[in-house]
C-alpha cells in the first residue's frame, strides 16, 4: 500500500512539474547584435551523474578553456530525479542554467513550454553536420533543434560468457524469433539444473514492447504525443511472458531479493536485455571475465526495429545571456576531439563524427563499436518524440511487469492500470 502511495505521489509531482513549465513563460534570448569572442564570461552548467562524470568534465573545462581562456564555466550536478527536480524549478522561475545537460524523455516537455533555446539562433557557433539525421532527430520537435546528444546506445543481449562455458552451452543466436530464444533460455536453465537460469523476463521492459511494435511499423507513441498501441496488443505482449515465468526465467522474488543488482549482475541468469553501454556495468557486477553482446531476438525478420537512441543531450536555456558563449560551450562538448578523448562512450558512444575520431575504440568500447556495427541493416528511423511523463510511463511499465512476476496483478488487471496512469499524465 506505501509503495502504490509513493506512486501516486510521484505520478502527480511529474504531473504538477510539467503543469509549472506549461504555464510559466520566458523571452527567448537573441544573439548580440555584435558579439565579442575575447569577452569575459561566465556561464553555468549542470549535469547529472556521479564523482567520475564529474571528473571527466572537469578535464573537458580544461581544455575548453585552453583555447576559451575568457569562458568560466561553473558547475554544478546531482542524481537523475534530484537533477530534473531543481531544473523543473529553475524553468518556472525563469533561471535555467546556461548549459545543461538534457534528455530526450523530456524533449517535448520543455521544449513546448519554450524552454530550450532553437539551436538555429545560434547556428554560426554549433557543427551539425557531424550528425547523422536520425541521431538530430532526437533532439529535434517540429523541425525546430533543441538538443543534441553526446552519443546513443543501442538495445542488446548481454550474455554471460564464463556461464556458457561452464555449463556447455553455445551463445543464442543473434536476432532470433523470441520463440528460439525463449528455448534457447529453457534449455540453459535444465542444463543448469536450475541453479542459473537463462534469462530475466523480458516483457517486463517496455523497450522490448517497443521493438515488437517497431518490427510491424508502430511506436509507443505518435508523432502528436498519444500512446501509439492500444490494451489488446499490451496485454498480448505481457500474456507472451507466461511460460517464461513458468520456470523457465528467473523468479521475480529472487531479483527483488539481489536488487539493485540485475539477474545477471548477480550471476542469477546467463542473459539479459538492455542498453549497449551497460556492458561495463554488467562486468563489474557480475564479475565475469566475458561478456559478449548478440543482437535481441525480432519479431519480424528483416524490419527495422531497432533504432539510435540518443537519450542523454545538451541544451541551452532559452534566456541565457550569452547565447553565443554557451553554445561554443554546447559544441565543444558534443564535438571535440578532447570530448571523445576523455568521455570515450561513457556518455553513449560518440554521435558525432568529430568526437568519435578522437575516441580510442579498445577494450570494451571496441566490443560495443563492434555490436553497434553487426546490427547496421537493422538500424530504422528515430522514434518520434516521447511523449510528456514518458519517465513515469516507463517505470509504470516495468513496475508493473515485476508485479505481474511477483504474481501480484493480474495482466488484465495491470493493462488497466497502465492506460489509467496513461490517462492521467497525458491528458
Amino acid at each position: 500500500m506505501r509503495k502504490s502511495l509513493n506512486r501516486r505521489l510521484i505520478v502527480v509531482a511529474s504531473a504538477a512539474a510539467a503543469g509549472a513549465l506549461m504555464l510559466a513563460g520566458c523571452a527567448a534570448a537573441e544573439p548580440a547584435a555584435t558579439y565579442d569572442p575575447e569577452a569575459e564570461v561566465s556561464l553555468d552548467f549542470a549535469f547529472w551523474g556521479n564523482d567520475d562524470r564529474a571528473d571527466r568534465y572537469n578535464q573537458l573545462i580544461e581544455a575548453f578553456n585552453e583555447k576559451h581562456p575568457n569562458i568560466t564555466i561553473k558547475v554544478t550536478f546531482s542524481d537523475f530525479p534530484s537533477y530534473w527536480e531543481k531544473r523543473a524549478t529553475e524553468a518556472a522561475g525563469g533561471g535555467l542554467p546556461d548549459v545543461f545537460q538534457f534528455s530526450d524523455s523530456y524533449l517535448r516537455q520543455y521544449a513546448e513550454s519554450g524552454h530550450v533555446m532553437d539551436l538555429a539562433k545560434v547556428k554560426d557557433y554549433i557543427d551539425f553536420s557531424t550528425f547523422d539525421d536520425s541521431l538530430l532527430g532526437t533532439g529535434r520537435l517540429d523541425d525546430v533543434q533543441y538538443s543534441l546528444p553526446t552519443g546513443y546506445s543501442m538495445w542488446a543481449n548481454f550474455v554471460n560468457e564464463d556461464l556458457l562455458a561452464e555449463y556447455g552451452i553455445q551463445a543464442p543466436e543473434a536476432g532470433s524469433s523470441p520463440e528460439d530464444f525463449n528455448t534457447w533460455m529453457a534449455d540453459f536453465t535444465e542444463a543448469s539444473d536450475g541453479k542459473v537460469f537463462g534469462g530475466t523476463d523480458y516483457t517486463q521492459r517496455i523497450q522490448g514492447f517497443e521493438l515488437v511494435l517497431r518490427a510491424e511499423g508502430e511506436n509507443l507513441y505518435t508523432a502528436d504525443g498519444k500512446l501509439g498501441f492500444t490494451k489488446d496488443e499490451l496485454k498480448d505482449y505481457w500474456s507472451s511472458g507466461a511460460e517464461l515465468r513458468d520456470g523457465v526465467t528467473v523468479p521475480q522474488q529472487r531479483l527483488e531479493e539481489i536488487s539493485p543488482k540485475s539477474g545477471l549482475g548477480g550471476q542469477l541468469t546467463a542473459s539479459e536485455m538492455s542498453w549497449s553501454n551497460f556492458l561495463g556495468g554488467y562486468l563489474a557486477d557480475s564479475g565475469a571475465k566475458a561478456m559478449s553482446i548478440v543482437a535481441p531476438p525480432t519479431a519480424v525478420e528483416g524490419s527495422k526495429d531497432l533504432y539510435q537512441q540518443g537519450g542523454l543531450q545538451i541544451a541551452l536555456a532559452p534566456n541565457t545571456k550569452h547565447p553565443e558563449a554557451a553554445a561554443t560551450f554546447l559544441d565543444f562538448i558534443v564535438n571535440s576531439e578532447d570530448a571523445g578523448r576523455i568521455f570515450g562512450t561513457t556518455l553513449g558512444f560518440p554521435a558525432s563524427s568529430s568526437k568519435l575520431a578522437g575516441t580510442t575504440l579498445e577494450g570494451i568500447d571496441k566490443q560495443v563499436a563492434d555490436y553497434i556495427a553487426s546490427v547496421a541493416d537493422r538500424v530504422g528511423e528515430a522514434p518520434p518524440v516521447p511523449v510528456v511523463g514518458y519517465g513515469s510511463l516507463e517505470q509504470k511499465f516495468w513496475d508493473l511487469g515485476r508485479e505481474i512476476g511477483l504474481g501480484t496483478v493480474s495482466v488484465d488487471d495491470a493493462v488497466n492500470q497502465f492506460f489509467d496512469e496513461a490517462d492521467v499524465i497525458l491528458q
